[in-house]
């Protein structure tokens, strides 16, 4: 689940080894993949033929294939201290990568790549070797000089050893902005080239809960940092700073400590990054106070105005500097990715996707340093396990052909699934509509299914369908400031028009309702959420997610088993690619 993504860069803590027995590994694997392919080769065995298998059957057949004890099984592996984390192009990278092709090739899955389950995905990573100071200069008093993590985490996504900004002029650019659809362009009084800007994090309708003004409380991708930074990019910034603010951000400064340190992961760049800002990063709200006092300016005075239409940047009167010292290197990881072909339409395809990768080990850290990942996203890629069982377990297959995805580096900027976006192993003028798991229900069963983007595409008509055989009822993100529909894999194929749904657990418990679901939620993001303490626990109540795995799997289903496609809602951004790309394919 990403602040990722990137897109969300998270967590890039990576790096070091650990024992583990390959041996005990390979036949632990075996043994599991051996058992799910005998219950699959058990399920056909047992079936009643084509003509004769109710459809109700067949859905329970599908549903029945998952259990509670494989599920746990599949979490508890993944999220293991031997997996070590599994952060790309490691050992936990590879034992990952066993693991779902050995369980793909068990279940009697075709592999989707040319014969193979693999997908390369070639990604180069920087990470900063020394303490970078970012001082700056003028105004009032002496020169302010932040401490690294402390005061600010800064960083480059130029592919190069050293990168740098030296007595740039600073300058305040509200939100940093440039929307002219919505008449809102932040750099239209400011040249802005070969200058340091800094900027707030969110937009304009978060600060102000105004539903007129943006998407009111519900983030925009205007809001999210990786657009900010990409835009000051544009406008030609050579350095690109950002004031955290929790609320905002929605997430705390630890994430921002734990995210944007370490190896930062990228796709390989032609051009090394070049037109890119040599510097990007954040300062806490508290250096920015000082910061913005040091310029004669009131901070909360800059938030109001940066909210109001026809705001001007502001000049601080101030200078910026920071040198970086890196390391570079380029590395190959891969997606996962099997296929149960169709019956009746084995070109169209349905996609279920899950990102298997965490953040890795940190050697920097005393005591517990792996990031096992194990709601974020080890349940996740358990479900894509589950619901390939429940699909290979059919005493025929669905019409149109299903592709399971495990994708890599989504906290690394949803990287994985970028590649495959630009490079699908089927094309995706044929892709129906796919489903993306990140994160799974681990409270309990809820009356509620919450869906990221309620009401965006047609695909939400098939899993209210699914929602209503448990006679439940879906929901809007009840977070959507914080904007997660930016924030998993399922965006990136989004943006290139295939119909993309995002469901999650909800948070009306069945028993404790609302208010304990949400606590919940708000629990794990504060105490668990991209830390060494998102680990599997046997205490998990993994009920919910049982009946969620049940709504997904009837959800795809029921698209596999259609002749419709459904289409994004009219005044959806993605609609007009989606058009164009059936028309194409038509």
């Amino acid at each position: 689940m990403k602040i990722s993504h990137k897109p969300f860069l998270f967590g890039r803590s990576f790096g070091g080894f650990f024992n583990f027995s390959k041996v005990t590994f390979v036949l632990s694997i075996a043994l599991l993949t051996a058992c799910d392919a005998e219950r699959a080769t058990d399920a056909r065995s047992k079936a009643p033929s084509v003509t004769e298998a109710p459809a109700a059957k067949v859905v329970a057949t599908g549903e029945d294939a998952m259990t509670e004890a494989d599920y746990r099984r599949h979490v508890e592996t993944l999220a293991s201290d031997e997996f070590g984390g599994r952060a790309p192009a490691s050992e936990g990278e590879q034992l990952t990568v066993d693991y779902l092709s050995q369980a793909f090739s068990g279940l009697g899955l075709e592999p989707a790549n040319r014969g193979s389950y693999t997908q390369d995905v070639p990604l180069a990573w920087v990470s900063v070797t020394n303490n970078p100071e970012l001082t700056f200069r003028g105004g009032e008093g002496n020169d302010l000089t932040l401490a690294y993590t402390e005061g600010h985490v800064i960083w480059t996504r130029q592919q190069v050893t050293e990168a740098a900004i030296d007595n740039t002029e600073l300058v305040f650019v509200g939100y940093g902005i440039n929307a002219p659809e919505r008449n809102w362009n932040d750099y239209a009084t400011v040249n802005v080239k070969g200058k340091t800007v800094i900027m707030l994090i969110n937009d304009p309708g978060f600060a102000t809960q105004d539903p007129k003004l943006f998407n009111g409380n519900a983030m925009t991708y205007y809001g999210r940092w990786d657009y900010k930074l990409d835009e000051a990019a544009r406008q030609g910034a050579v350095g690109a700073i950002m004031v955290h603010d929790t609320l905002p951000a929605a997430y705390g400064w630890s994430t921002v400590a734990n995210s944007w340190t370490g190896r930062q992961f990228d796709m390989v760049l032609p051009d090394k990054g070049k037109t890119l800002a040599s510097v990007e990063g954040w300062i806490s709200r508290a250096s920015a106070e000082i910061l913005f006092g040091k310029a004669g300016l009131d901070l909360d005075e800059m938030y109001a105005r940066a909210q109001k239409p026809g705001f001007t940047a502001v000049p601080m009167g101030l200078s910026a500097s920071a040198r970086l010292i890196n390391t570079t290197e380029t590395v190959n990881s891969r997606n996962v990715a099997a296929i149960l072909k169709g019956s009746e339409a084995p070109d169209e395809f349905f996609i279920y996707m899950a990102h298997w990768d965490h953040f890795g080990m940190d050697p920097t850290l005393e005591g517990d340093n792996i990031f096992n990942g194990a709601l974020d996203n080890a349940t996740g890629t358990a479900a894509l396990l589950e619901l390939a069982k429940a699909y290979a377990s059919l005493p025929v297959a669905p019409r149109r052909s299903i592709l399971f995805l495990a994708v890599t580096a989504e906290e690394q900027g949803l990287l994985g699934s970028l590649h495959y976006a630009a490079n699908p192993l089927v094309p995706l003028a044929n892709t129906v509509g796919g489903l993306n798991m990140d994160g799974i229900n681990n409270i309990g069963p809820t009356l509620d299914i919450t869906v990221v983007g309620l009401g965006m595409s047609e695909l939400d008509d098939y899993l209210a369908a699914a929602a209503a055989s448990q006679e439940r009822v879906l929901e809007a993100d009840r977070e959507a400031e914080k904007g997660y529909y930016y924030r998993s894999d399922h965006f990136e194929l989004a943006k290139q028009g295939v119909p993309m749904l995002y469901p999650g657990g909800g948070y009306d418990h069945r028993e404790k309702g609302l208010e304990y679901g949400m606590l919940k939620a708000q629990e794990y993001v504060s105490e668990d959420y991209h830390r060494v303490s998102d680990e599997y626990d046997l205490s998990w109540d993994v009920s919910g997610a049982m009946e969620d795995l049940k709504i997904f799997f009837r959800t795809g289903l029921g698209v596999a088993n259609s002749e419709k496609w459904p289409n994004w809602r009219e005044g959806t951004e993605f609609k007009a690619k989606r058009d164009a790309q059936r028309a194409g394919a038509d």
